[in-house]
């Protein structure tokens, strides 16, 4: 059989196998218990079927996936660039990564918004909407009836990601639930670590400021003192790759927009930036990325638990688009102290 090898990454540190094999192979949780019944997952070239083994950074795992095919099919005729992206977008898949009778938590590709406004929604009505884009929430019902065998059941939003932002996300699936949650996060005492690209110098330091709609140049931003919304968010570098950076931000609040705020306005924006890319009435940073949205990934997803009181945390690793650059920059880095 073909075997896949990865090396588990210091933001992968900690998670259980189990957990760790459906985020980064995107699979149904079925699917990676069977792989791990089957003994076809060796850690550290032992075989592992212990779905609670907990990961170590630089862990060496490797993955028994299939078969091999003797006569591939063809691949489809290529699409133009434009086409190509947006379709590669549509087929990303949405990853339940922990699930009970209370709560949900998935890895939201990019590019799928994760619920929809009540404006928007009263503004179209119920006939319309089957005509909006879907959502993260429309499509969750089928996929936990799709995990548990069971019918699709209603799933109640407690927070959101940006659409073009990837990661952790968790929906309530009782109203208790919603309440015990959403008391949480308005307290701020979930733990929330994102992972960015970031362009320019960057440093290490903790951002607080007050969120306006327009901070004077049309944009949401840090207004005057005692105006707008507290926000904080704590920043350290992790890696500069020459003129790019992959620093992790810790919200201590959870403000629209405000990773992508305080980093543009702190003269580090994110790659793929195009709104935030620059202090108040200052000039865009330069972007020689070529990513084709903001470089942000909610990697880190921390919480008590409604029912039980005990602390969960969850970790999902970079998608492909956000680790390919990672590792382009680091390529780009090397060459250039050579």
């Amino acid at each position: 059989m073909p075997t896949r090898t990865f090396t588990v990454s210091r933001t992968e540190a900690g998670q259980n196998v189990l957990d760790w094999l459906r985020a980064r192979l995107r699979l149904p949780r079925k699917a990676a218990e069977q792989l791990l019944r089957g003994r076809k997952v060796r850690l550290s070239g032992a075989p592992c079927s212990n779905p609670a083994w907990r990961m170590r950074a630089g862990q060496r795992v490797e993955v028994e996936v299939g078969t091999e095919r003797k006569s591939p099919p063809s691949p489809p005729a290529p699409l133009p660039p434009k086409r190509r992206e947006r379709g590669a977008r549509q087929r990303a898949r949405p990853v339940i990564v922990y699930l009970d009778d209370h709560l949900v938590v998935v890895d939201k590709p990019a590019g799928l918004t994760t619920m929809r406004h009540a404006e928007e929604a009263a503004e179209f009505g119920a006939r319309a909407r089957k005509f909006l884009p879907t959502t993260l929430a429309d499509m969750l019902p089928a996929l936990i009836a799709e995990e548990t065998g069971g019918k699709p059941g209603p799933v109640r939003a407690v927070h959101r990601l940006d659409k073009e932002t990837s990661g952790l996300v968790v929906f309530a699936r009782t109203r208790a639930a919603e309440q015990h949650l959403g008391r949480q996060f308005r307290a701020h005492t979930t733990e929330r670590k994102y992972l960015a690209l970031v362009r320019g110098q960057a440093a290490s330091q903790r951002i607080e400021s007050r969120l306006v709609r327009d901070r004077g140049d049309g944009r949401r931003g840090s207004g005057p003192s005692g105006e707008g919304q507290r926000a904080v968010t704590h920043v350290t570098v992790l890696e500069q790759l020459g003129d790019f950076a992959l620093v992790e931000c810790r919200l201590e609040t959870g403000r629209t927009h405000q990773v992508r705020i305080h980093l543009g306005e702190a003269g580090m924006p994110l790659c793929g930036e195009r709104v935030y890319d620059r202090p108040p009435h200052g000039r865009p940073v330069p972007d020689g990325s070529d990513i084709g949205r903001v470089a942000l990934h909610a990697a880190s997803l921390g919480l008590d638990h409604p029912a039980t009181g005990q602390r969960l945390k969850w970790s999902a690793p970079l998608p492909p688009d956000m680790a390919g650059l990672l590792e382009r920059l680091r390529g780009r880095a090397e060459r250039a102290k050579s």
